[in-house]
């Protein structure tokens, strides 16, 4: 299989909407994780400590965060530093239980997308992804000995003294792609999309391929689709768990479709026009005569939004 080249965005609009889970308000101050005494000086009374029901963010009744002291955690919690908030440092609780709910998004997640403001969702979209991932490795991948919160829960260090493996938070690479032919564009549903909800197709980059090469392979084995001109359009950080979905379009040189019955129920083809009234209907909270489409805090809203502004 010849795979396509890889093309620089040379048409990429210059005003996309902006990107769910992105823009957080926090500085992240790298420099200072490594500085014992300076996190230390942090943990005083002014810090803040987001609070969380398990996975889930807990919001005020105006629909924003919810902020308490450090006084608020457990005792045998770890503090995982998420940034400066001015001279103020905020911090999340890993609890010694594994928090409750799901990795994937449930009712309460949803209900913080409609209602949080851009920068907070994306504090609480890194927050939600660091926590599920210090529960998840509480011990060492190499040897089985516990491991210990580092660098203000940026790193995880194995215990072991012959060991000492450092682990890093994961993060899972999802290539997203919007692909067409001629005026009109392919897109599918998985088995656990609501009923007449159509979305870009999407996957996993596998170790050894580039992305363009995990875009032509997952449309291929999804659809039967072969694509060419791969081009990258935005990314979005999406925590459930914790994968950066990696926007692209792609020009399909085959039109036939040969469903995945594993990974799809359905994939079709949809005109310009449907694409637009199931924009316009979803902004209305309804479906689209044709399809459902995405809302708007999915990168495959702001894909199909961008086609359609380009024209």
């Amino acid at each position: 299989m010849s795979w396509p080249c890889w093309r620089n965005a040379d048409v990429i609009a210059p005003d996309l909407a902006p990107i769910a889970f992105s823009g957080s308000h926090l500085d992240r101050a790298d420099h200072i994780r490594s500085d014992a005494a300076a996190l230390d000086a942090l943990m005083n009374w002014k810090a803040r400590l987001l609070r969380m029901d398990g996975l889930d963010p807990v919001l005020s009744p105006e629909g924003a965060l919810e902020w308490g002291s450090l006084a608020d955690a457990a005792p045998d919690s770890e503090l995982v530093f998420l940034g400066l908030d001015g001279e103020r440092g905020c911090f999340a609780e890993v609890r010694s239980s594994y928090p409750a709910g799901s990795p994937h998004a449930g009712p309460a997640s949803w209900n913080a997308m409609a209602v949080l403001g851009a920068g907070e969702l994306a504090t609480y979209g890194g927050a939600r992804s660091l926590i599920g991932w210090h529960a998840r490795h509480r011990f060492c991948a190499v040897c089985g000995q516990p491991t210990r919160l580092a660098k203000g829960g940026w790193q995880r260090s194995c215990t072991s003294e012959t060991c000492s493996a450092e682990h890093f938070p994961r993060v899972d690479p999802v290539t997203i792609m919007l692909v067409e032919h001629e005026g009109k564009v392919l897109l599918g549903r998985q088995p656990r999309f609501p009923e007449r909800r159509y979305s870009t197709l999407a996957g996993f980059v596998e170790p050894g391929e580039t992305i363009e090469e995990a875009v032509a392979r997952e449309v291929l084995e999804e659809a039967g689709i072969r694509v060419r001109d791969v081009t990258y359009i935005a990314s979005q950080p999406w925590p459930f768990p914790s994968s950066l979905m990696i926007g692209c379009h792609a020009y399909a040189e085959t039109t036939e479709i040969t469903i995945d019955e594993t990974e799809l129920d359905d994939a079709r083809w949809f005109s310009r026009e449907d694409v637009v009234e199931a924009l316009e209907a979803i902004g209305r909270g309804e479906l689209g005569r044709a399809f459902g489409a995405p809302p708007k805090t999915a990168i495959a809203h702001v894909l199909m939004r961008w086609w359609i502004d380009r024209g």
